[in-house]
């Protein structure tokens, strides 16, 4: 008898033990930390990141995702990505040559935002009266670029165009934009002006860039101190109005995810244009390491991550998701744009934004035609 109740306790004994293992490893799965991935990113995609819905998701797959910031251009060109799971600059060329430097196998391109322009009712009437503007026929409106780029030559000021009692400011009449030494935005409105200025052709080699280059130069120098980061001049115009920026250069993702969000920063009065043409910058992720390219992944097919960013205003490949909050908002976004042209090749790309910061530096900027 003794002998099996030594049996019975042993077993008892054993069983116990394997409970507390099981619920040992159980606690410890449920209480694991997720692992840190850290990313440099362009500043624009910094409110998604933050966003604790983004985060969860993240976390649900065992990711912590930490973020920091800095011009397309210098995360290619200049940032330390050794301490960097993931890059994700805010155009394709860029992200090119990152895959290329740093021997990627492969990229994501999750969302993509068509470069647009904020500004207000009073500009696009005056600026319709001037013959730049024009209703593109789907419920959106256009900035012609080639008469732009003609009233810039000329030096055209706003109260010398005609008609115009409602914005009679004494300076010419430019779009604002970011640095073009540092930022993605900026380099995309250069490869806009370019294509045009390139008789409508992208810009494929040297010789056409250095040309390019010095006509478009004063689109850029002629602004005078511009801001490094795309954030800052959107502010500018979501707080301080038409007086200090009556036209700015952005990613229509700034202005979607401002109106989707419905926090009242998008006013009566506002509107987005689209450069015609305009380009589409390519949110592209290149994975610098394992946990970076599970980043990637789960950016490009996780249908909650998608929803989040068409909440923060980006295109995604699920395009009914971006499509029900345009028609939610009532906004007079396009479902999708036509005229939409390729930027250059990083290279051709860098050595037109070299040109100009050359410029910048001798402030030998070429006058504008009379």
């Amino acid at each position: 008898m003794r002998r099996w109740i030594g049996v019975g306790l042993a077993l008892l004994l054993g069983a116990a033990v394997v409970a507390a293992i099981v619920a040992g490893n159980r606690d410890g799965a449920g209480t694991r930390e997720p692992a840190l991935v850290r990313g440099v990113i362009g500043s624009e995609k910094k409110p998604f990141f933050d966003d604790p819905r983004v985060r969860a998701v993240f976390a649900g797959h065992g990711l912590r995702v930490e973020v920091d910031t800095a011009g397309s251009r210098q995360i290619a060109t200049s940032v330390d990505l050794g301490k960097y799971g993931f890059a994700f600059p805010s155009s394709a060329p860029a992200a090119e040559k990152i895959r290329r430097d740093r021997g990627a196998a492969r990229t994501f391109a999750p969302f993509s935002s068509p470069m647009a322009i904020a500004t207000f009712t009073p500009i696009v009437d005056v600026l319709t009266t001037a013959g730049v503007v024009r209703d593109s026929g789907q419920g959106y409106q256009v900035l012609d670029i080639q008469k732009y780029l003609d009233m810039v030559a000329k030096g055209t000021r706003w109260d010398k165009l005609p008609g115009n009692t409602v914005y009679p400011a004494r300076k010419r009449v430019l779009l604002t934009t970011t640095d073009i030494r540092t930022s993605n935005s900026a380099a995309m409105y250069l490869s806009i002006a370019g294509y045009v200025a390139n008789g409508d052709d992208v810009v494929t080699s040297e010789e056409q860039g250095a040309e390019v280059a010095r006509t478009v130069a004063p689109l850029f120098l002629d602004q005078g101190y511009s801001e490094t980061s795309t954030e800052a001049p959107f502010e500018d115009y979501l707080s301080l109005g038409m007086g200090k920026t009556p036209m700015v250069m952005i990613y229509e993702a700034q202005y979607a995810s401002r109106l989707f969000s419905g926090d009242g920063s998008i006013r009566p009065g506002m509107r987005l244009l689209y450069p015609s043409p305009t380009v589409l910058s390519k949110h592209t992720l290149v994975p610098l390491s394992t946990q970076g390219a599970e980043v990637g992944r789960l950016l490009q097919e996780d249908p909650e991550l998608g929803r989040l960013a068409a909440l923060h205003g980006f295109r995604t490949a699920a395009a009914k998701a971006f499509d029900d909050l345009v028609a939610k908002a009532g906004a007079p976004l396009p479902p999708g744009l036509v005229d939409v042209v390729e930027p250059p090749d990083h290279d051709r790309l860098e050595g037109m934004i070299s040109a100009v910061e050359t410029l910048y530096r001798s402030g030998t900027a070429p006058s504008p035609t009379p």
